[in-house]
């Protein structure tokens, strides 16, 4: 490999704030601010949304009426389209 072409890459914690959790994972993103985790002075990025947040792994969508939004089309708008 080339030397000093490839970005550093170290354990960095990520805080999910919408769930407050911290994680710690190898990354090579930048970051000036940094902060006490597991007795170690790491880098630190705050994000929005992570696994522990997002609906989609949490199971917590929005329920959806029986009949959704493509039901709703298809029955305004099948006989149109499937008289081709």
């Amino acid at each position: 490999m080339k030397p000093d072409i490839h970005p550093h890459y170290r354990p960095v914690v990520f805080h999910d704030t919408t769930a407050d959790e911290y994680f710690k994972v190898g990354s090579t993103i930048k970051t000036d601010r940094t902060v006490e985790f597991e007795g170690q002075t790491l880098p630190y990025v705050a994000l929005d949304v992570s696994s522990k947040s997002h609906v989609f792994y949490t199971g917590k969508q929005r329920e959806f009426a029986k009949e959704g939004s493509t039901a709703r089309f298809n029955k305004r708008f099948g006989s149109f389209l499937g008289s081709k």
